[in-house]
């Protein structure tokens, strides 16, 4: 609980008299008297001592149950490890509050922290360059759109079906207007896109197909005939990928991408309800004056010394106005510092180690629950990275149910897919005995249709 200091009588006084009132409802006589509160309107109780307040709101805190349950939950925020030096830097007053780094010579330490972690999305990514971040995966994935009808001159696009729903949501609100055209390809029984029904989408000209990697439900298909078939029709392959996968799947850049966006959550920043989170997005260098956002660059000064300025600022405000690429007005530079203080402490090895044991404890989670009687997978034969989908013999909501009565969240319902399916997915953090609760809870459930 935060700690504070309150204004006494005398205090509030002076600084009435500064305002010029007598009152503080003189500062609320511009709000009709039908929009204020009447005294005593909201009915608080006496007040308490700070360590009774404390103790009444831990109270009030314990009564929420979910923080402390086993989360196999993904479809896009997953729950993984966070070092405890995360906000030994994250809150330093210098980063916690920092605006906007208009004046360089101010901002060093905020505009280096940017500058490393456009290197380090730009590594991981296998891409040339990368931005100072966007606000979200969603977002990423509309400005990569709009990007990419920037740079070829169309207003089409195509998404992949197996691209995440929220995603593709937001995409379809930023292009909504109508000289803008959105479709989208299916996909076929393992998982992966229909190759005919995409060469016919994009044969008559189109800005970007956009497919994430690994997809929604989990599997992972090669990106490089893809990239060959809308680079064939003369647009550019947005891909949206998950950066835990990254560290041991070949990098989009490698398999022909243009534009590589995604969400930055599973690097350093809890699931926190939703947000806020961070999206990056990362580019050919010939696409870098298309870009969304800003990008930092390093310099060097009169006296030869290392500087860090914006380089490029393509913001409506106060640089390109109604030349603007983007209403994006800021990054998310908190979170943004959030992803790359991860990757720096977790460095190449240990990130790798994480992507290794999000693999091999979904797989074995996978294999176990398939060991269940009437369990079976969605998508048979398909490759996946840490996230799968199953189909099981009961209604998902009744499955989720007596899974979350033995401490345990267990997924994400795919009602599109079945009554029964389910996309669960297993991070480093879910140990064996957690593994073993959840396929316990789920033979029993399943069983009790199958007897």
């Amino acid at each position: 609980m935060g700690r504070y200091i309150p204004n006494g009588d005398a205090h509030r006084a002076r600084m009435l008299d500064e305002i010029g009132v007598t009152s503080f409802d003189d500062l609320l006589a511009p709000i009709p008297a039908r929009f204020r509160l009447a005294p005593g309107a909201l009915r608080l109780p006496d007040p308490v001592s700070e360590l009774d307040l404390q103790r009444e709101l831990d109270g009030m805190a314990a009564l929420n149950t979910g923080a402390g349950m086993a989360c196999f939950v993904g479809a896009g925020a997953y729950d993984h490890f966070i070092p405890a030096a995360m906000d030994h830097v994250l809150l330093r007053s210098e980063f916690y509050t920092a605006y906007t780094p208009y004046q360089a010579e101010v901002s060093q330490g905020t505009l280096q922290a940017i500058f490393e972690y456009q290197t380090l999305i730009a590594r991981l990514t296998g891409m040339d360059m990368a931005n100072a971040s966007v606000y979200d995966g969603g977002s990423a994935v509309a400005e990569a759109c709009l990007t990419a009808m920037r740079v070829t001159g169309s207003h089409r696009v195509v998404l992949a079906g197996s691209l995440n729903p929220r995603w593709a949501e937001v995409a379809r609100t930023y292009l909504g207007r109508s000289e803008f055209t959105v479709a989208e390809v299916p996909f076929l029984a393992d998982g992966s896109l229909d190759a005919g029904v995409t060469e016919g989408l994009v044969a008559g000209g189109c800005a970007a197909l956009v497919v994430q990697y690994p997809g929604y439900f989990g599997v992972v298909e090669d990106l490089r005939p893809i990239a060959d078939r809308i680079h064939a029709a003369g647009g550019l392959l947005v891909v949206a990928a998950d950066p835990v996968a990254l560290a041991v799947l070949r990098s989009p850049g490698d398999a022909g991408a243009d534009i590589v966006v995604g969400e930055g959550q599973s690097m350093g920043i809890p699931l926190s309800y939703g947000g806020p989170y961070a999206g990056f997005m990362a580019a050919r260098e010939s696409i870098a004056r298309k870009m969304p956002g800003r990008i930092i660059g390093r310099t060097v000064d009169r006296a030869g010394q290392t500087g860090y300025v914006m380089t490029l600022q393509t913001r409506e405000q106060h640089i390109r106005r109604e030349k603007a690429t983007s209403n994006i007005c800021t990054n998310q530079a908190l979170m943004a510092l959030a992803n790359a203080l991860y990757l720096s402490l977790t460095g190449e090895t240990g990130f790798r180690e994480v992507a290794l044991q999000c693999y091999h404890r979904s797989h074995h989670l996978h294999d176990r629950l398939l060991g269940i009687p009437g369990v079976r997978p969605c998508f048979p034969g398909s490759t996946f990275f840490r996230e799968f989908a199953l189909e099981f013999p009961v209604p998902a909501a009744r499955l989720l149910e007596r899974l979350a009565s033995r401490g345990i969240l267990g997924g994400h319902p795919l009602p599109g897919l079945g009554e029964g399916a389910l996309l669960v997915t297993a991070t480093e953090k879910r140990t064996r005995g957690e593994m073993d609760r959840y396929v316990e809870a789920a033979a029993g459930v399943c069983g009790e249709v199958t007897r």
